[in-house]
């Protein structure tokens, strides 16, 4: 099948400094593409290109055979979880309307049909418990689960997850990695996932680009979790270890560690 996403020979920099370049990417329908690296990489930038909100420094980025642009209804996003406050005044559904008519100009107004697709999403993500609720007295795990809810909204072909788990506890990143992972089995949705942290998600990923010094690989989790790539990326010796079902990573500079927890992959 035709790539969903497709940059080539892509090259973006942040003042003199060169993020990557000279990439190619090509991201199946179904695919799960998880994203790492230390902060100032370009992961979350290489978001903003895909979505229209920065341009490339050269080469092409394409999308669903065409061009990018602000606004794609077929690309759905999850930012970071940052909790919203107590006294919002939006409720849990709300939140997820949002998806369904928040594109719209003009006084919101919600029909019958609109109604029935945000309940859908709603149960889709298992929250119909706390839908009524105000959104700012539910966790931090509920809200994100309603922010998937969110991003599905307009049935998506791309679907962009920034950090999606940062501040979660086990049980919320395992929730809201399933939902993430059905959606993109059951309805063929490729999913760019960009993490500090692949152990939450490491049995779901198909591929991995690790971004790193300018560079960066691509391949399966077995080719790119190595100690001679992640060496070779970083520039200085670098140990990987598999232990228990997870990844462990030692030895990146300190220069390049900003969310390091407990040895594993940074942000």
């Amino acid at each position: 099948m035709s790539a969903v996403l497709s940059l080539t020979d892509a090259a973006l920099g942040f003042g003199d400094r060169t993020l990557w370049s000279g990439l190619n990417l090509d991201i199946a329908p179904g695919e799960f593409l998880a994203v790492l690296g230390p902060n100032g990489s370009g992961k979350t930038s290489m978001l903003k290109t895909v979505l229209g909100q920065q341009a490339l420094d050269s080469g092409s980025i394409r999308f669903a055979g065409g061009p990018v642009q602000r606004g794609d209804r077929r690309i759905g996003y999850i930012p970071q979880q940052k909790l919203i406050g107590p006294g919002t005044p939006l409720r849990g559904r709300d939140l997820v309307t949002l998806g369904v008519n928040g594109h719209r100009f003009g006084l919101p107004f919600t029909s019958r049909a609109e109604r029935e697709r945000v309940d859908g999403l709603i149960e889709a993500v298992g929250a119909t418990r706390y839908a009524h609720e105000p959104v700012g007295n539910l966790s931090g795990g509920e809200q994100q689960r309603l922010r998937v809810g969110q991003a599905l909204a307009g049935d998506p072909l791309l679907l962009l997850c920034d950090e999606p788990l940062l501040s979660l506890d086990l049980a919320h990143q395992r929730g809201v990695s399933e939902l993430i992972d059905e959606r993109r089995r059951e309805h063929n949705t490729a999913v760019l996932f960009v993490t500090h942290d692949v152990n939450p998600i490491l049995g779901m990923v198909d591929r991995i680009l690790y971004l790193a010094g300018g560079s960066f690989r691509i391949g399966t989790p077995d080719e790119v979790l190595q100690s001679a790539v992640l060496s070779e990326l970083y520039g200085t010796p670098v140990e990987c270890i598999r232990s228990g079902g997870r990844v462990i990573v030692v030895g990146i500079p300190d220069a390049e560690v900003h969310h390091h927890h407990g040895g594993e992959l940074p942000a």
